[in-house]
């Protein structure tokens, strides 16, 4: 494709999204798409983020042509690019700078997921960002920021929204099948402990002060550098929510699709017991047994402005159970059950909201980049469910009830848990200043 065509293609255009005529950047092969594009009209994809996670969502649209992948791990990333025939980097800013890069999917260790996703948006790409959305509250706000800025199409993996039976189970709650919620079950998911593994050598390509990131600089060991492993970089504070993010992001979100609060959260959040969670530090390998028994022990439970109150205890890992005052739904890995038996039978009542319909993420994606309304996981709800997931968090390190201001997005009446929605970051892997 000359490049003059790129240009003429990548003009501003009035187009209408969520009822309004806004001024879009769409990416050039969205345009022409038709039933077979080809390979110069389909939406150029590129990776930040490889290893495990990054893997796995290389199943792309048939609109969609991976062009280049990049990780800290730079022999990771050569030997993905060669086996894909794409282009390998190091340094995923040297990524964005390229023309044929149109949108770009995230899937780096939780706490580089803000700043990609920020300078993938300041870049003029389309973004989809693994969940959890962000490691901070503020994070996530500043993600969202820059998404509405540059008026990208941001989707959240949170991949469970495009599942038939997770939108039929919370549809049923949605619509009022089991009446008047009065309580949801949702996981005891433990939060993050310490980290103080020893030194190990570091393999060789691996730029590790740039994987540390925002963080401290702290030694290399593969049992932090794995994300699951003993116990892996998820269960330790300075890079992840512990499974309450890691998993939590799951479950957490469909409490907030089913009750329909996806542009807001609930209103206070206590902790079984009034003490603040004291975090085993882990400074050997060793299995997660010991640091998630210490970091569930003091279960929380949260309330929103409407009186639904949420527990975490022995609900189900990626979903929740709704009880409602004429009957109950648990929704879990892509399964409703019901009581009473057959409810998910019966129809709605009339009239009732319909939830979207997406039986695809990546074509959701997809669809958004070339309608360039919002996908089915926008930023926005995602960072709404990973806020309650740091929520839930903070309550433990607290240690006492507080009270939130969904709309400022800060405790009512406590600096010192207002402390936690932001952490300082080192130089130079901070959030930008301007957006």
């Amino acid at each position: 494709m000359a490049s003059s065509r790129k240009i003429s293609r990548r003009r501003l255009l009035a187009i209408a999204g969520a009822g309004v005529a806004l001024p879009l950047i769409v990416p050039a092969g969205a345009i022409s798409l038709g039933a077979n594009p080809g390979p110069n009209d389909r939406i150029g994809v590129g990776y930040i983020g490889v290893g495990r996670r990054g893997l796995q969502l290389m199943g792309l649209p048939k609109e969609g042509r991976m062009v280049a992948v990049c990780d800290v791990h730079a022999m990771r990333a050569e030997s993905v690019a060669a086996a894909r025939k794409c282009r390998a980097y190091a340094d995923y800013r040297k990524m964005l700078e390229a023309k044929d890069v149109d949108a770009v999917i995230i899937a780096t260790p939780d706490h580089w997921h803000a700043l990609p996703s920020i300078h993938a948006c300041q870049a003029g790409k389309d973004v989809y960002t693994e969940k959890p959305l962000s490691l901070t509250v503020h994070e996530g706000r500043v993600m969202v920021e820059a998404a509405r800025k540059h008026q990208r199409v941001f989707q959240t993996g949170s991949q469970r929204r495009s599942m038939k039976h997770h939108r039929l189970g919370c549809q049923l709650v949605r619509a009022g099948a089991i009446g008047k919620v009065h309580t949801v079950i949702a996981c005891n998911y433990p939060s993050p402990w310490d980290c103080a593994l020893p030194s190990q050598p570091m393999p060789k390509g691996l730029l590790w002060d740039a994987w540390c990131g925002q963080t401290g600089a702290r030694a290399y060991h593969a049992d932090l550098y794995a994300p699951r492993a003993n116990p892996g970089w998820i269960s330790f504070t300075p890079y992840s929510g512990g499974e309450m993010t890691g998993t939590g992001a799951h479950g957490l979100d469909q409490v907030q699709w089913a009750l329909g609060t996806d542009d807001t959260g609930p209103v206070e959040i206590w902790p079984e017991r009034d003490e603040p969670l004291k975090a085993p530090v882990y400074a050997a390998p060793e299995n997660r047994g010991r640091g998630d028994a210490a970091c569930s022990r003091n279960r929380v439970c949260f309330r929103y402005a409407n009186g639904v109150i949420v527990k975490l205890d022995d609900g189900p890992g990626a979903g929740a159970v709704f009880l409602g005052d004429k009957g109950k739904v648990l929704v879990d890995h892509n399964h409703i059950t019901c009581e009473p038996a057959g409810l998910a039978e019966q129809p709605l009542p009339d009239p009732a909201p319909r939830l979207e319909v997406s039986d695809n993420h990546f074509q959701n994606w997809f669809d958004a980049i070339k309608s360039r309304k919002r996908p089915i996981a926008d930023v926005e709800i995602g960072h709404r469910s990973a806020v309650i997931c740091h929520l839930c968090n903070i309550a433990r390190w607290a240690g006492h009830k507080l009270r939130w201001d969904p709309e400022k997005e800060a405790f009512v009446g406590d600096d010192r848990a207002n402390q936690h929605l932001q952490r300082p970051q080192r130089k130079p892997y901070q959030l930008p200043d301007v957006l």
